[in-house]
């Protein structure tokens, strides 16, 4: 697949729209269950550890989507693996095949300027979809069926404690919505959030982080001492997939959502301050952030692999609570991959390549293996038209948004199916001379990078593993690999079936 996939891009259709869009978390319940990928769990499991290991052994088993009905210690199920395979993110995102999504969004960013009548009718349904996907306000909604101002507690909810290291309980699967203090223009990012009590947790925001820069904005104008945040747990799953996307900062995620799901998000505002949530959430924390005010958070078992160490974060004071009459609790554990993050970062993979080969259409495909933990290794082929050609892509993937922190970057020829890591390093082991076709940058670095000599800055490493060129200085013939001769593979597979093998 991976051979062909950026050839198929070039001409792609726009892809079937999603006909009936997930309206909400129960929905997207019943779409698992209806497809057998979904188990309830009607007896009583610990949200202390207990929970994280049964969705590590299912996820590591391809087990399906757990629902836990009778948590210990609250009345809320716990809905936990929802997104943990590629089967579950076609049920989430309304899709047969998610390079459906990709081939929609390669055909807007084919739309040129119609010449005439009928490219005029042909953009018409493309012009549809892309009005359909603009949030729209609304008066109400589930998550105000029940409004809490006082005599609320976080200690309610089943959050889960996820690793034996764990500074604590954490919000794993968080919406967090704030407002650029310049434009108002909304941002939707997901940052784990460690409960203190029942009305504070922190703020995981990384520096690089949308939510971050509006804190930093704030801060440094003075004008004011609180920074306004809105939290929404649990939504229809395009809706919640939406915040983790690496979207330009222009692009409003609900926006975006809708696109996704074929239908607007619908959004409603807030009982205590002004920012929109989605009028589907299950639960809405409503509150706000002392600028200036930092507290010890962490340590958490991370998507590394490895606990990420604890530091100082802002902390986010609950003024509200606001949530539906029976919420169902959505969460998520990260840890020793594969786990529910690879799915939805493979499905990312793949949505967003056509993005990436608009601005470097020599990009054929890229993979992030599972071990890679998605920012630590990125497998790309290319169409090499000229020397130096696999160290221009290495760069410049450097510079496009979140990709700026992959650490190691194995460029390969386009013959090479960066899907099968077999393969590539079987290709890229014999192609490379270490000293000619290893180089090392530096620049900025995941804040969960621990090995990095400094926080937030360190070393990448860009490998070449193209053939090389007689314009590149190699001066030596370069073998061909082995191949079978096809006449002689069609004769022995007639002979292979004679000798019932």
């Amino acid at each position: 697949m991976g051979k062909a996939l950026g050839a198929a891009y070039c001409n792609q259709p726009v892809a079937h729209v999603p006909d009936m869009a997930l309206n909400d978390l129960r929905d997207f319940i019943r779409a698992l269950e209806k497809n057998g990928e979904l188990k309830r769990i009607p007896f009583e499991v610990d949200p202390y550890l207990e929970i994280t290991e049964f969705a590590d052994r299912s996820v590591k088993q391809k087990g399906p989507a757990l629902l836990f009905e009778k948590p210990k210690g609250s009345t809320v199920p716990v809905l936990i693996n929802a997104f943990a395979s590629m089967r579950r993110m076609e049920i989430a995102l309304g899709v047969d095949n998610i390079e459906d999504i990709a081939g929609r969004i390669a055909g807007y960013l084919q739309m040129q300027r119609p010449d005439g009548l009928l490219d005029k009718l042909k953009m018409l349904p493309k012009l549809a979809e892309i009005g359909s996907a603009f949030p729209k306000t609304v008066n109400g909604g589930p998550c105000k069926e029940v409004i809490r101002r006082t005599d609320f507690s976080l200690n309610e909810f089943p959050i889960l404690h996820c690793w034996p290291h764990d500074g604590g309980r954490f919000i794993t699967l968080p919406l967090v919505f704030s407002n650029n203090p310049k434009t108002g223009k909304r941002n939707c990012g997901m940052y784990r959030m460690q409960v203190y009590d029942g009305q504070t947790t922190g703020m995981h925001w990384q520096k690089h982080k949308q939510g971050a820069d509006h804190y930093r904005r704030l801060a440094q104008e003075g004008k004011q001492a609180k920074m306004p945040v809105a939290v929404a747990i649990g939504a229809d799953p395009a809706t919640l997939y939406s915040a983790i996307l690496p979207l330009p900062p222009e692009i409003d995620e609900m926006m975006f959502a809708g696109f996704l799901r074929g239908k607007a998000v619908e959004m409603v505002k807030c009982e205590t301050n002004d920012i929109e949530v989605p009028a589907n959430a299950e639960i809405v924390l409503e509150g706000y952030l002392n600028l200036g005010e930092l507290r010890n958070e962490g340590p958490f078992g991370d998507h590394t692999g490895f606990y990420s160490l604890d530091d100082d974060y802002p902390v986010f004071h609950i003024e509200c609570i606001t949530h539906r009459k029976q919420p169902v609790y959505a969460a998520t554990i990260v840890g020793p991959p594969p786990m529910e993050d690879f799915y939805m970062g493979k499905a990312i993979e793949r949505i967003f390549l056509p993005l990436m080969r608009m601005q470097l259409p020599e990009v054929r495909d890229i993979c992030m293996p599972p071990e890679g933990v998605f920012h630590n290794l990125i497998l790309v082929s290319i169409r090499k038209s000229y020397p130096g050609h696999a160290r221009k892509v290495m760069h410049a993937i450097w510079g496009l948004g979140q990709a700026m922190f992959s650490k190691v970057i194995v460029v390969v020829d386009e013959d090479v199916d960066v899907q099968n890591a077999s393969e590539v390093a079987w290709k890229a082991l014999n192609n490379i001379d270490p000293q000619r076709d290893i180089e090392f940058a530096m620049g900025p670095v995941d804040s969960l990078d621990h090995s990095s000599r400094l926080p937030n800055y360190g070393s990448k490493m860009g490998v070449d593993a193209t053939t090389k060129w007689k314009t590149e200085g190699f001066t030596r013939r370069w073998p061909n690999v082995i191949e079978m001769s096809p006449d002689v593979v069609k004769r022995v597979d007639d002979l292979w079936k004679k000798a019932k093998l």
